[in-house]
């Protein structure tokens, strides 16, 4: 919960939607290389392997760019709320 004295700035929601798309990114990435025929060289085995690919390939890096845009901003609410 943030404090009383600090607005919602939306920090919790890039931690938490950016944790969630990296988490079903390496979900997507596990389920092709154990459950859906693994990978070649040349792309997934199977369909549903290369579905889980294409979500792999969208979720890791957008859910980390959302994931580290909300920790810079933890960090700057934290220096923020120190230097009060």
């Amino acid at each position: 919960m943030p404090a009383p004295n600090q607005p919602d700035d939306g920090t919790r929601q890039l931690l938490r939607w950016g944790g969630s798309m990296v988490g079903a990114g390496v979900l997507a990435g596990v389920l092709l290389v154990t459950v859906l025929g693994g990978y070649t060289p040349t792309g997934a085995t199977t369909n549903t392997g290369w579905f889980a690919l294409i979500a792999a390939l969208m979720c890791i890096p957008f859910g980390g760019m959302l994931l580290t845009v909300g920790v810079a901003k933890w960090l700057r609410n934290r220096r923020i709320a120190r230097g009060r």
